[in-house]
């Protein structure tokens, strides 16, 4: 295939999306955040408001959904640059929980699997012979955990002191209270899953959920959110795709708002409710979820006709009843 799509200046853009329905009432301000953000990563916030329409296909009578260029009426370029900044908010507010979650899940994983072995992370005879040894693009999984882990460690040793000092000191392995030191999430959430279950129910437990294996699917999706955030990607409306499992009903009160509903589970707020879940066993007088209420609360005025709102982003109904200190999240 041929592109066909010819580069374009900022005016031409401007020009562009005016002529599709786009109203614009400060030009200058417009260019500028074309300058600054982007054409194409600014359409990311403007694309809900392009028009929809449903056809059947006349052969296999399945529906389609069809895009067109044109946008409601009243739609504004404010509209999308209000989103987007909404966005950049959420997005820091996210990778403020996510980096408490981290290192937390790190200690855990550390002082229980370190009290057996210092270099436990490297044994497999430590893990669960039915994870580590499932296939992953066809390299056991154990291995292919210890050849992720080796690129942090040679990435580490080009930028942190104290992993030079360590290999130098102490020899070619870190012990595993230094070794999580640079694991990033995904590495984190893999070694978790592969661990024996005694282990992962234990660190589960610690946190309020009693199925481990509903536990290991959080961390693997707080993985893709950490992703999705610090790579500055959209997140209030997007869809999720590593979803996270949830427990049976009534074992945790605020999940069962969730259970069976997969257009929720498939929204980021399920996301961010357990990373309230979270963030709560760890810092007990956090104000973290109360800053990402206020957030929700500030939600963007929307001047489209075609309006938006925090739905978007896969509330629950009842949600701010249960989010607040006085609901205990747990039972």
């Amino acid at each position: 295939m041929t592109y066909d799509r010819p580069w374009k200046s900022f005016n031409e853009q401007l020009a562009l999306l005016k002529m599709r329905g786009m109203s614009v009432t400060d030009e200058e301000a417009a260019i500028n955040y074309l300058e600054r953000v982007g054409y194409y990563r600014l359409s990311g916030y403007w694309y809900p408001f392009r028009q929809f329409s449903i056809h059947q296909d006349p052969k296999t009578k399945a529906l389609q959904t069809n895009v067109s260029d044109q946008f409601h009426l009243n739609t504004h370029f404010s509209d999308a640059v209000e989103l987007y900044l909404f966005d950049k908010k959420l997005r820091l507010l996210v990778l403020d929980a996510l980096e408490r979650v981290e290192v937390a899940i790190r200690v855990d994983i550390a002082y229980l699997l370190g009290k057996r072995n210092t270099f436990a992370y490297l044994d497999q005879s430590q893990f669960h012979p039915g994870f580590s040894n499932k296939k992953f693009y066809g390299v056991p999984a154990f291995l292919a955990w210890q050849q992720k882990y080796l690129g942090l460690v040679n990435r580490s040793k080009k930028k942190e002191d104290f992993v030079k000092h360590y290999l130098s000191t102490h020899g070619e392995n870190l012990p595993i209270w230094v070794a999580v030191e640079v694991w990033d999430f995904g590495a984190l959430s893999q070694l978790f899953a592969m661990m024996k279950v005694p282990d992962q129910e234990k660190i589960a437990a610690k946190y309020g959920v009693n199925d481990f294996k509903v536990f290991a699917s959080w961390l693997r999706s707080l993985n893709h959110l950490r992703n999705i955030a610090a790579h500055h990607s959209r997140l209030w409306n997007r869809n999720i795709v590593d979803q996270p499992k949830l427990p049976e009903l009534g074992e945790i009160r605020w999940c069962d708002g969730f259970i069976g509903k997969s257009d929720l589970i498939a929204k980021p707020f399920l996301l961010f409710a357990i990373l309230r879940h979270i963030v709560r066993e760890i810092c007990p007088n956090t104000q973290w979820h109360h800053r990402l209420a206020l957030l929700l609360d500030d939600f963007p005025i929307i001047q489209s006709d075609n309006k938006r709102t925090i739905a978007d982003i896969g509330v629950v109904e009842g949600w701010s009843a249960w989010w607040s200190d006085v609901e205990e999240s747990k039972q």
